[in-house]
């Protein structure tokens, strides 16, 4: 099998370590920083809920959490949260919008306020 490169003899980034690179391999979930072999990515909407595998839909999660938040989307997992969605939204930051903007409006609508 051959390694596809993005340049003169540069091999091409994988989809997990560009992830875990770009969110500083840290949990955004619980923003702690773990060694690579302790996090996963995690889909934000979740696959099996119409979620795909862009970056703008996966972030990093340890272990933890991942198996905490399991299948449900973000905005359901983070609405009774409160710590965890602030460190989402903190460290979240390459979400899509549309991603970011539903956590936000499921917990107002949980609290009856407004970010």
């Amino acid at each position: 099998m051959m390694t596809p490169f993005r340049g003169r003899n540069q091999p091409e980034e994988s989809l997990r370590a560009r992830i875990l690179r770009r969110d500083g391999f840290r949990c955004v979930y619980c923003g702690s920083i773990h060694p690579d072999e302790e996090l996963t990515l995690d889909h934000v909407q979740p696959r099996a809920r119409g979620g795909d595998g862009s970056d703008g839909n996966l972030v990093t999660a340890c272990q933890a959490c991942n198996t905490l938040k399991a299948s449900h989307p973000a905005w359901a997992f983070l609405a009774d949260r409160p710590e965890q969605r602030e460190n989402f939204l903190r460290y979240g930051t390459a979400v899509w919008e549309r991603h970011r903007r539903a956590v936000v409006e499921a917990a107002s609508r949980r609290d009856g306020s407004t970010r």
